[in-house]
């Protein structure tokens, strides 16, 4: 591998980086067009489980917006240790650890949660976007707060 592709290499790793923990701080800070910019338009795959699974970015961020987009939904989302391998020039796979922590503003009641994505990503037009994602989760914890 020569230094061009090397630097090529890093910067598109940099830039899926830069891409989840977009997707990530968009849904903390309920940004819903920053959310569906993060996924490739047209039929794609995403898998939440128990969430519910999706063939396009629309139908997600959809449930997305009527689930989280209130003032009482205080989340976060904190993704780590990524694994990344580029297949090909426009794809490459992914696997984030994540930690998620959620408040209900009005009772208190909260949930934690680790788990872990597993992604692919395709460079479209210069932009690298989620194409197919898995999140399963392996720990729960949940408080009831007050009503």
């Amino acid at each position: 591998m020569n230094l061009e592709q090397r630097i090529a290499r890093l910067e598109a790793l940099e830039a899926i980086r830069e891409l989840k923990h977009r997707y990530l701080n968009a849904c903390d800070l309920k940004q819903v067009e920053v959310i569906r910019a993060c996924f490739a338009e047209g039929e794609i795959a995403i898998d939440y489980g128990p969430v519910g699974l999706f063939g396009d970015r629309d139908s997600f961020v959809a449930l997305y917006q009527s689930l989280a987009c209130n003032e009482r939904v205080i989340d976060l989302h904190h993704g780590a240790n990524p694994e990344l391998e580029l297949l090909g020039e426009d794809e490459a796979a992914g696997r984030w650890a994540l930690y998620y922590f959620n408040l209900d503003a009005e009772t208190g009641a909260t949930r934690q949660l680790g788990g872990v994505y597993q992604d692919r990503y395709r460079c479209i037009d210069g932009q690298w976007k989620i194409v197919a994602t898995v999140f399963r989760a392996h720990s729960m914890v949940e408080s009831a707060g007050s009503d």
